[in-house]
Parts: structure tokens; sequence; C-alpha cells
């Protein structure tokens, strides 16, 4: 092999080496990049154990317009301003949730259900039920968010037996859009881990602990229509339909209607 010959490979080899470094390179970059993205969108984990720091922190997120997941007294759930039509939405996107299914609110006192529905029963009634695994229907007032379930003049109100969730809708100052921390028609969740796909789309994860193990603890909330005085229908059996009739039969008089 001549001189010529040699140098000719050699500089070959080096713009070759070279080629393959700086693509090397910038595969490394770009790997490190997207790592660095994904661990960006990844939701926050927050323990709840320690109740004043963690409302905080939720109250914070929501009022920034950030979508949220909670743990509630039956399932997880997925949570933002219902004031907000930006959150909303958001929330929407997340659960892939067609935009004519409606979601509850969740409010922290019985008090405040005068203020976004028409409520037809007694105070003594809805403390017989509230906190609890239960979800009122009533007729919607005009102070609630127009665009939030915009299609029907009803909604669902609820306060879960959950005093986490609750201090949260207090010092939100708002009542919260809630519904269940899963893509629509998928299964409901006891553990954040059961909705770890959802976690890159979410700001923050409130980490409650595995809230129960039973196919009967992923049944959800009952739903009950009182938007009709006198009268209520079940709309969705749930996790409390028994004692929720006893109580709106037996103990209240209210006509079951189907």
């Amino acid at each position: 092999m001549t001189q010529n010959h040699c140098n000719l490979f050699s500089d070959m080899f080096i713009k070759h080496s070279k080629h393959i470094y700086q693509t090397f390179y910038r595969l490394r970059i770009s790997s490190t990049h997207r790592r660095s993205s994904t661990v960006a969108r990844m939701a926050r984990i927050v323990e709840i154990k320690d109740n004043q720091n963690a409302v905080s922190t939720a109250v914070t997120s929501l009022k920034a317009g950030n979508v949220i997941a909670v743990p509630t007294d039956t399932i997880y759930g997925v949570a933002a301003l219902a004031q907000s039509t930006a959150s909303v939405q958001q929330l929407y996107t997340i659960k892939r949730r067609n935009g004519q299914n409606p979601v509850a609110i969740c409010v922290g006192d019985v008090e405040d259900l005068q203020r976004w529905g028409e409520v037809t029963v007694s105070t003594e009634l809805l403390s017989d039920l509230l906190p609890g695994p239960v979800t009122l229907v009533f007729k919607r007032r005009p102070e609630l968010n127009p665009e939030l379930n915009s299609s029907t003049e009803l909604v669902g109100i609820r306060i879960p037996d959950c005093p986490f969730i609750q201090d949260v809708a207090r010092a939100a100052g708002s009542p919260l859009a809630l519904t269940s921390a899963n893509v629509s028609a998928a299964g409901s969740t006891l553990s954040i881990q059961e909705f770890q796909e959802l976690w890159p789309q979410i700001d923050a994860v409130f980490d409650g602990g595995r809230l129960g193990d039973s196919m009967e603890s992923r049944l959800g909330s009952t739903v009950v229509n009182l938007s009709i005085p006198g009268h209520f229908t079940i709309i969705r059996p749930g996790s409390a339909h028994k004692r929720t009739v006893e109580i709106l039969s037996a103990k209240h008089g209210l006509l079951e209607t189907r």
C-alpha cells in the first residue's frame, strides 16, 4: 500500500470516526432529553400523612389550573376546580371522557350543598347521608359554572368521608369537579399504582394508601336523584345502596321511583 493510499485511508477513518461520534453524541443527548422530559412530566407523589402540608400543596396546584389525584372514601379520583372551565376540560382530556357525560362536584360541608344545588330535603336527611359514599343529585343553581355539565340541569354533589378531600374543598373555596381516577370505561382504582398511566398528565398524586380490597370497594359512591321533592331514584347502586335506601325510605319516608 502506497503512502497516498495510507493517507487516504487514514483521512476516511478519521472522518468516519467523527461521524460515528457525532451521531452517538446526538442520540445520547436526544435520549437524555427524552428521559428528562418524561421525568419532568411525571406527577409528584405526595403522602397525606402530614395532612396540613398536603392540603396546602393540593390547593396551590388546583388554583394554578392543574388536575390532581386524590383518595376518597371509596376509590381514587381526579379533581379540578369546578368553576374553572379550562381545568374541567383538562380533566375530561385526561380521562378521555365524553364531554356529554357529567361529573360530580365535591364540597367540604353539608351547608355547601345549598349554594350549588336546589336542595329538596332536610338538613337532617343530608346529615344522615353525608359525609359518606353517596352522591346526591339536585337541580343546579346558576352560581355553578355553566360550562360544567352544560348538557343537564342537574348536578351530583359529594362529601366523601375523607378528611383530606374535605379540607381541600374547604381551603380551595370552590367546589371540586371530581371523578374516578381511570380512563373512562376502565376499572376503578384503589391504589395510586393502579392508575399510573395517568401520572404524566397529573400535576400531583396524593397517596392515601390502599383504599380497600374487595370488589364492593370498587363500586364507587351510590348515586341518588333527589331533585323531585318527596321522591328518590337510584341512578347507580354503588357501595352504599342498601343503607341509602333505608335512610331515604324507612327513616325519612321518601318514595322510590324507577
